[in-house]
């Protein structure tokens, strides 16, 4: 029987791959629990409950996984006897400081819930360093929301630093199939989230430049929505007319043919902590242009970061008049993101012997 349970409340997206990962590297040693990765709110509130209905009782685990998206203190009241297991907790994100267009608009729950989630487990990693010092650095702050009677900060942020880790995202980048070469005019990618965190309208101010200068460029915009669409896509869409390759969603092996086609991948992010599908556009060929903040110092070199749209106007153009700079790729040390160490990391962090 097996011995390690995963469970995911929200099973898409990154979360789903590094289910599969931890599943496929743990084959019959590893039983999933997930729910389907649509109504993220609800997910985060309400897991736990359906949750411990559909984990086995009568099972052989000795440790648990879970993504910081379950309530882990909840279920463990819920389901007592998961108790006793080794519990390790990855976080993808952090709700304590992701941004809100309102303040009124942030759920304290959902990071008081993955405060509680914390102190819960016996191992807390995050896929980066960045995530790891960002979540730790705002635990005070964000209990200090609370208007009276609050618990001590100092003290709970100690207890979750002595307990955490990172260990990056294990990545199967996708190999490159197509002839290297650039090609003319030169293909932009924005492949994201069409949500405001990823501040489309940063990326599409930029591109506007571009065209009033008259510069010749293709461009493709690849990503999944959630809820309501900004606006700015649809608008933009009808200024670009003529020059989209792609747009909207695309399936993992139609969006990496998608990416070969490209030369340049730009983030425009106010909220990233790792982006899985801007090292998936470097490793196939892009040249990945990131703002200088979030984690992206932390996983690439200077020659990759802007620190203005200005800034990242002006690379735009440069790439656009002279292709040729494209042929030198930036170093990626994509050796630490992705084959067997990251996954074999994770599996260690289980502690089955």
């Amino acid at each position: 029987m097996a011995r390690v349970l995963v469970v995911e409340p929200f099973h898409g997206g990154s979360h789903r791959r590094l289910v599969d990962t931890l599943a496929a590297a743990l084959g019959a040693d590893c039983c999933t629990a997930t729910l389907p990765g649509t109504k993220w709110h609800w997910r985060a509130r309400t897991s736990a409950l359906l949750l411990s209905q559909t984990i086995p009782t009568e099972h052989t685990f000795v440790a648990l996984f879970a993504s910081s998206v379950l309530s882990l203190a909840e279920l463990l009241g819920l389901r007592p006897d998961l108790a006793k297991l080794h519990k390790v907790v990855y976080f993808h994100e952090s709700q304590l400081d992701y941004p809100v267009r309102k303040v009124q608009e942030r759920d304290f729950q959902f990071g008081y819930n993955q405060i509680t989630t914390c102190l819960a487990a016996d191992l807390v990693l995050f896929n980066s360093n960045t995530l790891l010092h960002s979540f730790l650095d705002n635990i005070v702050r964000f209990l200090n929301q609370e208007p009276d009677q609050r618990p001590d900060g100092a003290a709970i942020r100690a207890a979750v630093a002595a307990k955490s880790r990172v260990v990056y995202f294990p990545l199967e980048l996708p190999r490159r199939s197509l002839p290297a070469g650039r090609r003319s005019p030169v293909h932009i990618v924005w492949p994201h989230r069409w949500e405001h965190d990823k501040d489309p309208q940063a990326f599409f101010r930029v591109i506007d430049k571009l065209l009033e200068d008259g510069l010749d460029f293709r461009i493709s915009v690849i990503g999944q929505t959630y809820g309501e669409v900004p606006g700015v896509f649809e608008e933009a869409r009808r200024r670009l007319e003529g020059r989209v390759v792609v747009w909207g969603y695309r399936e993992k092996a139609d969006f990496y043919l998608a990416l070969e086609e490209c030369d340049v991948a730009v983030s425009t992010a106010r909220h990233e902590t790792y982006g899985v599908a801007m090292l998936e556009a470097a490793a196939l060929g892009c040249f990945p242009l990131v703002p200088n903040r979030l984690v992206y110092p932390e996983l690439y070199p200077t020659d990759c970061l802007y620190n203005t749209e200005q800034q990242l106007y002006k690379r735009l153009r440069d790439f656009c008049r002279r292709p040729a700079l494209l042929e030198s790729p930036p170093p990626i040390e994509f050796e630490r993101f992705s084959g067997a160490a990251p996954a074999q990391e994770l599996v260690a962090c289980l502690q089955l012997g």
